[in-house]
């Protein structure tokens, strides 16, 4: 009897290898168009980390000096990222057109942070000591209001599309140059005068070289859904799209505002089964407590870093498989927030 039950074991055994092997060997429901590769969810860590790194900063020029932000800390987080999620990739393709990109990008901003943080510890720190109050002066006001301004931008739009030369225009037409405190106005004058001039025109390069180097890229990415969510106003730019076999699939916004559509899609117990034609893992990071753990199941922390303008939260950055992502962004809370999903 052992020869037939173990030809039977074996049977089934091959038998569940092929199934398995065909459903990963699935075409993917998005259209070839909407297809990005599965490293691009890693890589575009580093891409955001400009953003979320300036974020930080223009919320600390609210409420503190400059010379104090942890500039050189900065540029070890953007470096340390970007190490971590390229071992991540090591396994697919190597997309050296992202690599290139992120090579350029992180080396620009080492070079801006290099040279703020020194002239910060040093000729910016003298003459915000003689500075004669605790209020900020008009120019420092200006400055941390277009750090807000940037922040906002770049989370929609690329960072080369912004006007610097108009809140250059600003600060010499809008902000009064007569008052108290004038060293430390006129040292903040001619600082953000060589910043936004050095960014104009580094800007106007790099548009000249993205344009000619690349194609404009899609804003939007291709999901499937388990279901579709109810419609509302706020989130109009979710649109149907026609599938064979009766397949739930919409088009919804990419880069920030994927993060908001995911929550909202998630938000209604609604699971996605596929992202940009993607089935595997997907990247997210938190703000977290830093006691806090993840509950959510198979989820990778990939790794942490300290927010260093506020010590008792950390970033977690996580890999979870794209079936559970709903379920992920459903655990967090108001002790945890959701700060991206890298979209692929």
């Amino acid at each position: 009897m052992r020869a037939p039950l173990r030809a039977i074991a074996f049977g089934l055994l091959a038998a569940s290898l092929l199934f398995t092997q065909g459903l990963c060997m699935a075409e993917p429901v998005a259209p070839p168009e909407h297809r990005r590769g599965p490293e691009q969810t890693f890589l575009t860590f580093p891409e955001w980390y400009l953003v979320h790194s300036p974020a930080e900063y223009a919320a600390w020029l609210r409420r503190g000096e400059p010379s104090a932000f942890p500039f050189f800390s900065h540029i070890g987080q953007f470096w340390q990222g970007y190490a971590a999620v390229t071992r991540e990739t090591t396994g697919y393709p190597f997309n050296g057109g992202y690599h290139l990109m992120v090579g350029v990008i992180g080396a620009s901003t080492t070079v801006e942070y290099g040279l703020k943080g020194v002239y910060e510890g040093t000729l910016g720190r003298i003459a915000e000591a003689l500075r004669s109050g605790a209020a900020f002066t008009p120019e420092e006001v200006f400055a941390a209001r277009v750090a807000r301004e940037y922040v906002d931008f770049i989370r929609v739009d690329p960072w080369y599309l912004f006007d610097f030369w108009s809140r250059l225009k600003s600060l010499w037409i809008e902000v009064p140059m007569r008052g108290p405190d004038a060293l430390r106005r006129w040292e903040r004058r001619f600082l953000l005068t060589s910043e936004y001039l050095v960014k104009e025109g580094y800007a106007r390069l790099i548009k000249l070289a993205t344009h000619s180097l690349y194609d404009a890229p899609k804003p939007v990415t291709f999901v499937v859904l388990d279901r579709a969510p109810r419609a509302d106003t706020v989130h109009s730019d979710y649109r149907a799209q026609p599938t064979a076999g009766g397949v739930v699939a919409a088009t919804i916004p990419r880069y920030e505002g994927f993060t908001a559509y995911a929550q909202w899609i998630a938000a209604q117990q609604i699971g996605f089964r596929e992202i940009a034609g993607n089935e595997g893992e997907i990247v997210v990071s938190l703000l977290a407590p830093v006691a806090w753990s993840p509950a959510t199941d198979p989820v990778r922390v990939l790794f942490e870093q300290p927010m260093l303008t506020q010590p008792e939260h950390r970033r977690v950055v996580l890999a979870v498989p794209v079936a559970q992502l709903a379920g992920l962004l459903r655990e967090a809370s108001s002790e945890v927030q959701v700060e991206h999903v890298y979209d692929f």
